[in-house]
């Protein structure tokens, strides 16, 4: 059976953990939704591991249109999520139209990052039949705001502004919310305040779910390792192998691990 938002919600409800990846192509798709993850992230992350950026800023609408049409091709069941680029989404209406794009495209749910200010978009794309996830904590396309990629939420006002955030976000409408590079008692938190599924990288083991850039995943992603990473190609034979062990190593709670994760 497809993964759907109702799919995200039993897990949640139940208890148990799912599992997020990023893929930008057909093959890599087939891979990573037959080796059991739930959800595919066509991630704005392209810019980064696949064009060579240090940014995700230069990805275009263009790009995550193609990328979203090569993944669905190869998806065999996974919800697809697609991240709207910068600058697609600076205004209600110029959000609605490129997550239509995106839709058209083949995702099955579009990715925003930012606060409380996105309520209106959130609220007009899912009255409209578009499922969004709200990103918050280390939002990329802010890198030049945020001074770099630093981990917030660990001043207490920050955090409370970040738990104000994702309540607001749930009402307006989001159906999941992303936590990146936060402290693992405040991601617990917020995942104890929302109804709606939460996913993190670099945000503990307490939240519904992970997310992981699959190259990251693979050990290939040249530079320093991230400290939320962990290289599951390391003891495994296959490419397949090493995803189905990162998704059963989120199952079973054995990742992210304390070394993996960040304090207030």
């Amino acid at each position: 059976m497809p993964t759907t938002i109702q799919t995200l919600r039993a897990f949640k409800e139940a208890g148990e953990k799912f599992t997020c990846i990023t893929s930008y192509d057909a093959t890599f798709s087939h891979v990573v939704s037959t080796a059991g993850v739930d959800v595919i992230l066509v991630g704005d992350s392209l810019g980064m591991v696949l064009q060579g950026h240090d940014s995700t800023l230069p990805v275009t609408m263009e790009q995550m249109i193609y990328h979203t049409e090569g993944v669905k091709r190869g998806n065999q069941g996974a919800l697809i999520m697609a991240d709207m680029p910068f600058m697609s989404y600076a205004t209600p209406e110029q959000a609605l139209d490129n997550a239509a794009l995106l839709m058209q495209a083949g995702a099955h749910m579009v990715k925003i990052e930012g606060g409380e200010w996105l309520c209106e978009t959130i609220h007009m794309l899912s009255e409209r039949g578009i499922p969004v996830c709200a990103h918050l904590g280390l939002t990329p396309q802010s890198v030049n705001k945020l001074g770099g990629y630093k981990v917030q939420g660990r001043e207490s006002v920050q955090a409370d502004e970040m738990i104000a955030h994702a309540k607001a976000q749930e009402q307006a409408g989001a159906d999941i919310i992303l936590l990146e590079c936060v402290p693992s008692e405040l991601a617990d938190k917020i995942t104890r305040c929302v109804s709606t599924p939460v996913i993190g990288i670099g945000a503990g083991a307490d939240t519904d779910a992970q997310v992981l850039v699959l190259h990251d995943l693979l050990g290939i992603t040249p530079g320093r390792r991230a400290k939320f990473v962990k290289n599951f190609m390391a003891e495994a034979d296959s490419i397949e192998g090493a995803i189905k062990a990162y998704v059963d190593a989120v199952k079973n709670g054995q990742f992210p691990a304390t070394e993996h994760t960040f304090k207030a």
